[in-house]
């Protein structure tokens, strides 16, 4: 990986917890949502932070556990947005948007950690 793709996934990884941001800040808060939005923003702020974390790793070991955390951050992602497109229907289409990215990232660091452990 060049250091071009490297700042990209960087700067990508911040960008969605930046947008994961901006969308929880829309969702109407209730007894419902405000734990949803607190997981969703936590997983979703977190995906890039361990992947700055596995960029600095010390060794190839800590580089896949640092990204796999990431890849799972991801994951999660998609379950709270799910589960918020229930909560609040009129933001589905956008929570939508946030699903895909999330699907992406989580492709990304899969094919990562997979070409590593080659």
């Amino acid at each position: 990986m060049n250091n071009n793709q490297k700042f990209d996934l960087e700067e990508r990884t911040a960008k969605f917890g930046e947008d994961i941001i901006k969308f929880s800040r829309k969702i109407k808060k209730d007894s419902t949502t405000l734990p949803l939005i607190s997981q969703l923003v936590r997983s979703g702020t977190s995906v890039g932070a361990n992947y700055l974390e596995a960029d600095d790793a010390e060794s190839k070991k800590d580089f896949i556990h640092k990204l796999s955390i990431s890849r799972k951050e991801s994951k999660e992602v998609k379950h709270w947005l799910r589960m918020i497109a229930v909560a609040t229907p009129e933001l589905t289409e956008e929570a939508r948007k946030l699903w895909k990215e999330a699907q992406e990232l989580n492709l990304i660091f899969s094919a990562i950690i997979r070409k590593k452990k080659e």
